[in-house]
């Protein structure tokens, strides 16, 4: 008899177990693992005996039928199964180190190796391989969540959908990844969510455990992040989807088709709309909504309203706000400002279009106002001091033309009595 070296030691074939393979392990490692094993095992003697118990002595279970709510099928599956209940192994070497674990499931040749603890599901060809203590994950497709658990605590309620998804996962915890390579490098990052091919696939990288809390979706969102937090890219493209070369920029929300596609380092942006704001680098504190608004323009604190919005050819600015495209728009309606009385400052608009506080010199609109009013306030005080002279003027001629009337009323003769015959 002999003892089995576990898988932890073969997979490395001849390495030093303790250190682990390069990252981009990749599509070489299920050969190299399967390979490795074969040869370790022809090199020994025949195999121990299954610890499986018969299987249930009836005509009606099927092959592979054992107590416990059991099921195994393959080549040593569930090989050290003692108290352990409600397993399912179907696969070459699946869950073969199992002893005293419950509700897995694994389906596929190389799953759930190691494992140890309970309700890990997984299916493909090496889904969630070198899983030893880690609970509570799903992988579904080859390669799936390799890594996870592999020499490491913690790393629980993950979710891998796709060939390579979660592939380096170790000790990473409450990511979800769906789609070919998604979160593939992430090693120690959390609470992630992947969905669309190679979406996060750099995340993590750097095994800093800072690429954290960040959300993609759509075929290479976020593609390039390694080290940054907290971003939420929806939006894909061929080569780099929204926010698909964000590196350590944290913060960032981008919603559209390579919307802050540039962006490395920037921080605490907005971008919605397709190619929003595209071509910024590692500027930050910006807004911009609309349809390739702000293409070529790198700067901070900017504000871009409306479909291709922004600095005209593009350049740098800072803490400037644009709505419109001037090339397309010709009027502009604001409601709640006319009709609306206010106090402050006269306000111009020159002929590009830009706001602000007129300008006071001589010559200008608010100085020619000015004069205007002073012009017209003249004239009515003139107006007023005619006014009130006529009307004085009228009054003593109303006043003559009362004392001549009492004049005549006693000048005139007293009237006679014609006495008729």
């Amino acid at each position: 008899m002999y003892s089995l070296i576990k898988l932890k030691t073969l997979v490395s074939c001849g390495r030093d177990p303790a250190r682990p393979l390069p990252l981009r392990r990749g599509f070489l490692l299920i050969p190299l693992v399967l390979v490795c094993f074969a040869l370790s095992l022809t090199a020994q003697a025949a195999p121990q005996a299954l610890a499986l118990p018969s299987p249930l002595p009836s005509p009606a279970n099927p092959d592979g039928c054992y107590p416990g709510f059991t099921t195994a099928e393959g080549c040593n599956a569930l090989h050290k199964l003692t108290s352990g209940a409600g397993n399912t192994a179907v696969g070459w070497y699946s869950l073969f180190e199992a002893t005293t674990a419950s509700f897995n499931t694994a389906l596929g040749g190389g799953t759930l190796v190691l494992d140890t603890a309970d309700s890990n599901t997984a299916t493909g060809a090496a889904a969630l391989l070198l899983n030893e203590d880690g609970t509570q994950n799903c992988a579904y497709g080859t390669d799936a969540l390799v890594y996870n658990g592999f020499g490491a605590t913690g790393a629980n309620y993950n979710n891998g959908f796709g060939s390579f998804s979660l592939f380096n996962n170790s000790d990473g915890f409450e990511n979800n990844a769906v789609g070919n390579h998604a979160l593939f490098e992430n090693i120690h990052g959390a609470g992630n969510t992947a969905v669309g091919d190679l979406a996060l696939q750099n995340n993590d990288s750097t095994g800093s455990a800072f690429g954290n809390i960040n959300t993609a979706v759509g075929a290479s969102a976020l593609h390039s992040n390694s080290d940054g937090d907290s971003n939420n890219g929806v939006g894909a493209a061929f080569l780099y989807g929204a926010l698909g070369n964000n590196t350590i920029g944290v913060q960032n929300n981008a919603m559209g088709v390579d919307a802050l596609g540039s962006s490395i380092d920037g921080s605490a942006n907005v971008a919605v709309g397709d190619s929003a704001y595209a071509d910024n680098v590692d500027g930050s504190f910006n807004t911009v909504v609309g349809w390739d608004a702000g293409t070529g323009v790198e700067g901070e604190d900017n504000i871009y309203i409306g479909a291709s919005s922004g600095l005209a050819g593009g350049g740098s600015e800072t803490g400037v706000i644009r709505v419109g495209d001037p090339g397309f728009i010709s009027a502009c309606y604001i409601g709640g400002i006319a009709g609306v009385p206010v106090a402050g400052t006269q306000v111009c608009v020159d002929p590009f279009g830009q706001l602000g506080v007129c300008d006071g010199g001589a010559g200008s609109p608010i100085s020619q106002l000015k004069a205007t009013t002073e012009k017209q306030a003249a004239r009515i005080a003139l107006q007023d001091a005619q006014i009130k002279a006529l009307t004085a003027s009228l009054r003593e001629q109303a006043t003559q033309i009362q004392k001549v009337s009492a004049q005549l009323e006693m000048i005139k003769p007293a009237p006679q009595m014609v006495e008729n015959r």
